[in-house]
């Protein structure tokens, strides 16, 4: 029988984060109400990042080196299999947590008979202009966090922020029974299909309209930026939660709706490569297959990709001025410390 567990594991994965690791370490060890263990899985970085948590000489942090990189859900991984918390809270090593939200978190999850829960989150851009991401009156009339409504909301380029951006706390006993892992393939969105995964295996998730996460914006964050090959590796994981879970018609449509979205997504990424490289023939193949890419040009990308395209008379002009382009939505939100 275990001794002396703690009531959540911090599990924090870091890759070059010698310049945010001890605020996201500090952070965790200032929870109140609770007692805490950190895991801190140094993912090969190449800078003083596992110097940094091994200088710790508080017995509640723990550094783990890991021989090769993982990426981050690799490196989360590794935590988890060391993890005796009751409680798993994830946390990246470039945001902070409020020193109340784990006990508050866990009340929560606790008063809903809940297996999961996620609150809101306080976005601190480059500028120190924090915001709230989501209205907190509208999170608090959800209550609970359903598959569909969390599909639904990880619809690319849909809205600015979704629910995967949302940081949840797992039961550990929930997460160990039903074997659930952060996939190791994906570059991006391993913790999208972690809480879908989860939701899908019946895992009741509460909602805590307050905001006890910190996400920090900064420079190198690769939420920012979608890549082809991240696109390919989202689709592939999709098809294989599919092949792993029943979803109800409701969650059915919602998955639906967000396969079209990634479609749409990898013809814009693909359009945009072509463009950049100036590839004519394959930029009009492109936007004749998926018309919905050149829908997605939208500034200050355009303005760019049109001074690129100047020479290309034929696929001239785009269209009427388009809004700003939303960033990426990862759910997909993933590790911005990229492994």
């Amino acid at each position: 029988m275990e001794q002396h567990r703690p009531d959540a594991t911090f599990i924090i994965a870091a890759f070059k984060a010698e310049e945010t690791i001890e605020r996201a370490i500090d952070s965790a060890l200032a929870q109140t109400g609770v007692n805490v263990e950190i895991i801190v899985i140094d993912d090969c970085s190449p800078d003083d990042t596992a110097g940094i948590v091994d200088a710790y000489t508080d017995p509640r942090v723990r550094l783990i080196r890991l021989e090769q990189n993982r990426g981050p859900g690799g490196a989360r991984n590794a935590g988890l299999a060391v993890a005796r918390g009751d409680w798993i809270v994830i946390l990246d090593s470039d945001d902070a947590v409020s020193p109340s939200r784990t006990a508050r978190m866990i009340a929560r999850a606790k008063a809903a008979k809940a297996e999961i829960v996620v609150d809101n989150v306080d976005v601190v851009p480059l500028d120190g202009e924090m915001k709230r991401m989501f209205d907190g009156a509208d999170l608090a009339a959800l209550e609970t966090l359903t598959l569909p409504a969390f599909i639904g909301s990880n619809v690319l380029f849909q809205s600015e922020h979704n629910y995967g951006y949302m940081k949840p706390v797992f039961e550990r006993r929930f997460i160990e029974e039903h074997g659930l892992r952060f996939d190791e393939s994906l570059p991006i969105g391993e913790d999208y299909l972690l809480l879908a995964s989860a939701l899908a295996k019946g895992g009741r998730c509460a909602v805590e309209p307050s905001a006890g996460y910190s996400y920090y914006i900064r420079n190198g964050s690769i939420s920012r930026v979608l890549k082809l090959h991240q696109v390919d590796a989202m689709l592939a994981a999709d098809a294989e939660f599919l092949k792993n879970h029943r979803l109800d018609a409701a969650s059915m449509a919602a998955q639906e709706r967000r396969h079209r979205s990634i479609e749409d997504a990898r013809s814009f990424v693909l359009l945009v490569d072509q463009i950049k490289a100036r590839s004519l023939s394959g930029a009009v193949r492109t936007a004749w297959r998926n018309p919905a890419a050149i829908r997605h040009l939208r500034m200050p990308i355009a303005v760019r990709l049109r001074r690129l395209v100047a020479p290309f008379t034929a696929i001239r002009p785009f269209g009427p001025p388009p809004e700003t382009m939303n960033r990426t939505t990862p759910g997909n939100r993933p590790h911005k410390s990229k492994g």
